[in-house]
């Protein structure tokens, strides 16, 4: 699991390539990637698309309220800085209650260094995550098509 990579293929134009961070949160992604096994990701909208802060999805209802039938996980806050490319682990105002959904940071956003999960970084496609159509929810959400790990 040291080098494994999340590829997003979005209907937005093309892969965005996530490098996992097993090292800094190793139960977060391992939730992601079986998860993204399971197909779990496949068709989610990103139903929370702001600009110059983050693009979240992983909720399969689309509405920002909804998660996996797994149990929620235990918070892993690190010291990851969350700028343009980090991935992390979106939840309710409880520190233990990440699930399913997840954010892409567009910019810095230092100011939710450790009170929200980090697990990996864009390496390639940022443009795509770019191009996600802007909305609380978008008026036609961008969506995962495919999701894989390797």
């Amino acid at each position: 699991m040291a080098d494994e990579t999340l590829t997003f293929t979005l209907d937005s134009g093309g892969d965005v390539v996530i490098q996992l961070r097993p090292d800094l949160a190793p139960g977060h992604v391992e939730r992601i990637a079986t998860l993204a096994r399971q197909g779990f990701y496949d068709g989610v909208v990103f139903h929370r698309v702001i600009p110059g802060f983050m693009a979240q999805g992983g909720d399969p209802t689309g509405t920002g309220m909804g998660g996996s039938e797994l149990p929620d996980l235990e918070a892993e806050f690190n010291d990851e800085p969350h700028v343009r490319g980090v991935c992390s682990m979106a939840r309710s105002q409880r520190p233990d209650s990440a699930n399913s959904q997840f954010f892409i940071c567009f910019d810095d956003a230092t100011f939710l260094d450790r009170q929200y999960t980090a697990w990996g970084v864009v390496t390639s496609g940022m443009e795509h995550v770019d191009a996600l159509p802007k909305g609380e929810p978008p008026a036609k959400p961008g969506k995962i098509l495919k999701a894989t790990v390797s």
